[in-house]
């Protein structure tokens, strides 16, 4: 099937989904898009993923805030206008700073990002994560939590 062009205004925003305390919006899926998606990423203080791995590429546009960008053995403070690209492969984490933020993420052609975030957020109750049952949920979408 051949993509059809679209847009997504605020107003139509499907559901945000709760990721660990964060809230991702699906803003274009594989289905849509036929290869990448793109999400609005919004997160409080301290909120990010653990280090982790997954085999497609990931970009970040910081919105609003800053968030620490972790991997390899860099650490980028990005603040508002900041561009991440992260390769397939790379452990990677990140963590929204002291005023919280918000950055558009992503991801390259079959990534399983929106699947992974869509099974947190019907299986990882809010709250500390169960951090057993995150990994598992991550493995069978394709992540592997580093460490």
């Amino acid at each position: 099937m051949k993509p059809q062009p679209f847009a997504v205004t605020p107003d139509a925003y499907a559901r945000a989904l709760n990721v660990v305390g964060e809230k991702i919006t699906v803003l274009a899926s594989t289905t849509a898009t036929q290869g990448y998606e793109v999400f609005l990423q919004q997160g409080d203080k301290d909120s990010g993923p653990p280090p982790h791995s997954h085999d497609w590429d990931e970009s970040f546009y910081i919105t609003r805030g800053t968030v620490e960008i972790g991997f390899g053995d860099q650490t980028v403070t990005a603040i508002s206008g900041t561009f991440v690209h992260v390769p397939a492969g790379t452990v990677h984490y990140f963590r929204f700073g002291p005023e919280g933020g918000e950055m558009i993420s992503i991801t390259s052609q079959g990534g399983r990002a929106s699947q992974l975030f869509t099974r947190i957020d019907e299986e990882v109750p809010l709250g500390p994560p169960d951090l057993e049952k995150l990994a598992g949920v991550a493995l069978e979408c394709g992540v592997t939590i580093a460490g």
